[in-house]
């Protein structure tokens, strides 16, 4: 179910090389652009290195600290300061910071592959709808990397060529990095599967892509064209396809994978010979991590740093409302490990094992850790496991159908058409036993609809790695958020929307400008 990223030695080298590497004398077993891409094989190989991009630590690990930690939902208590002033206080002390600027550069090794692809298999000969599926892939997965980019850097080069030694684009306005993810991803859907065997599964999907593709859009404020994309799982194709776990709890552990309501995960896999990261490593492809090194950086003391945890506000959306059977919001437990995760509290809540009042958390609240202390645990392995470590084998769910749903009603409202959207929160919230919006809230004006969507988002997507870009798309970063995100008393507008260019790309590209206000 997870081989596609188990890709050949030759096409990850190839691929992670590029047009740089220049042999003096030729070595016919070593793999070079003129003895690759001559087979349908050469390019089956160069789509899996795309998948194998999301097990680099920028993607598997430090995305989460930029969109949230970096958000209202989350902050840092970590004894290394650089991360707390970073992401949690607006204090950017090192334009290279490795935490960042390892995002950007695995976004760009990824678009690098995906441009490889594109450039060279057109020219293979091999089946054609296969060969159309394999561009398709590539140009999702340039859109999803170029999607990361405009969302957090917002001006950046674009690159849809193979680069060569002395190319130095110059940066793009974040409308035309958009445009420019917006075809991709127009493009991609057409020609990929609605489904695959389960040898394949994890691929891109038309599903993917349209959903991918209705992100865009809303992050834009075209609300008539992400409409347009998400309609295809309601009123076309994808109708039927995807549907909503029964129990939420299956979305985030990892006998449950690529579950009905996956619309797109990151495939994780335990490899027990692994040693490093690095993918672009030629020589040490067997011993790669494929799995996910965050856990450690999540989880609560001392099983983990509690580098990144949860804000206490965040809770307390949950216990608003109780479900129709008086009870508490489920999704509240399966969301977060905190003194309270089993509602009869902290001598019943385990924590990997142990009670929460086992841990000897102090009662102090400026201490850490403390009682009130709240971990994400989506992303945590306690289901299974005691212990965590840097290579998870539990999946990423990156779009959800529940995602789909809400944002479709989003969009929906934003056209004047509310009583259209109902039906798509009711599905959310039953799935939670909670009462239909449409029985407990009836004829909502399209401001109410908007103020409660963004309670319906923050109870159903918490810590999946989506508030950053919602708070962005609704206009609500700003220093109003300090009442419940002291960090944010730092916020400039204007500026910390989006992040510093790294300073090593300047210097090397003159054609690079910085963001506005660094």
């Amino acid at each position: 179910m997870k081989k596609i990223f188990l890709v050949s030695a030759t096409a990850v080298a190839l691929l992670a090389a590029g047009c740089k590497s220049k042999l003096d004398i030729p070595n016919p077993n070593t793999p070079t652009i003129n003895n690759y891409w001559k087979t349908a094989k050469d390019a089956l190989d160069g789509v899996n290195t795309l998948y194998s991009t999301y097990h680099r630590v920028g993607l598997c690990r430090n995305q989460f600290f930029i969109d949230v930690v970096r958000s209202d939902e989350g902050y840092s208590t970590s004894p290394n300061a650089t991360l707390v002033n970073n992401f949690d206080k607006f204090i950017i002390t090192d334009y290279n910071l490795f935490e960042t600027r390892s995002l950007w550069q695995d976004c760009y090794i990824g678009i690098n592959r995906a441009n490889q692809v594109l450039d060279n298999v057109p020219a293979i000969d091999m089946d054609e709808t296969t060969k159309q599926q394999y561009l398709g892939e590539a140009k999702f997965m340039r859109g999803l990397f170029y999607y990361y980019l405009a969302q957090y850097w917002g001006n950046v080069p674009l690159q849809l060529k193979t680069p060569v030694p002395d190319d130095h684009p110059a940066t793009s306005p974040q409308a035309e990095v958009w445009a420019q993810v917006e075809k991709d991803l127009s493009e991609a859907a057409p020609v990929l599967p609605i489904r695959y065997d389960d040898n394949n599964r994890g691929r891109a999907t038309r599903g993917a892509a349209y959903a991918l593709l209705g992100k865009a859009y809303m992050q834009e404020h075209k609300y008539q064209q992400a409409a347009d994309a998400f309609k295809w799982f309601f009123e076309g194709e994808g109708n039927g396809v995807y549907s909503l776990m029964p129990d939420y709890r299956d979305n985030f552990v990892i006998t449950s994978e690529n579950n009905a309501e996956s619309v797109f995960e990151f495939q994780f896999a335990v490899n027990p010979t692994d040693n490093h990261d690095d993918d672009t490593d030629p020589n040490n492809t067997d011993n790669l991590n494929y799995g996910s090194s965050l856990p450690p950086f999540f989880a609560p003391r001392p099983i983990g740093f509690t580098d990144g945890q949860a804000r206490r506000w965040v809770v307390h959306e949950f216990l608003m409302e109780k479900t129709a059977a008086n009870q508490r919001d489920p999704r509240l437990a399966a969301s977060f490990l905190y003194d309270s995760t089993d509602e009869r509290g902290p001598d019943f809540t385990l924590v990997y094992g142990k009670t929460f009042s086992s841990l000897g958390y102090s009662t102090d609240p400026a201490a850490v850790p403390n009682t009130q202390d709240v971990y994400f645990r989506k992303m945590l392995n306690d289901f299974t496991d005691n212990v965590e470590s840097f290579h998870s084998g539990n999946n990423y769910r990156y779009i959800r159908f529940a995602d789909v749903l809400l944002l479709y009603a989003e969009a929906l409202n934003n056209l004047s058409r509310a009583t259209e959207a109902y039906k798509y929160v009711d599905m959310v919230r039953e799935r939670a036993g909670l009462q239909k919006l449409s029985v407990v809230k009836p004829g909502l004006s399209g401001d109410a609809f908007l103020a409660q969507l963004k309670h319906e988002r923050i109870t159903e997507l918490s810590g999946e790695g989506h508030r950053w870009e919602d708070l962005a798309r609704w206009g609500d970063l700003g220093l109003q958020l300090a009442q419940r995100d002291a960090g944010f008393a730092n916020f400039k507008t204007g500026k910390h929307e989006l992040l510093p260019v790294p300073q090593q790309d300047i210097d090397v590209n003159p054609n690079l400008q910085q963001n506005p206000g660094w």
